[in-house]
């Protein structure tokens, strides 16, 4: 199951940057990740700040 992005993400971009195959994105209100393309691997949940990472 993809990783998702809650809306307490303050867009500081450190998920996008370590994400091994580019699935997130800056969204219109914050980073979103690509359902298809994310490999579940969880490397995005462990560099978030505030926690606004989880598997959805």
């Amino acid at each position: 199951m993809a990783y998702v992005i809650s809306g307490d993400c303050i867009s500081c971009g450190s998920c996008e940057g370590n994400c091994p195959v580019g699935a997130i994105s800056q969204g219109a209100e914050h980073y979103e990740i690509d359902a298809g393309a994310c490999i579940d691997c969880g490397t995005c949940a462990g560099t978030c700040p505030v926690g606004a990472i989880s598997q959805g």
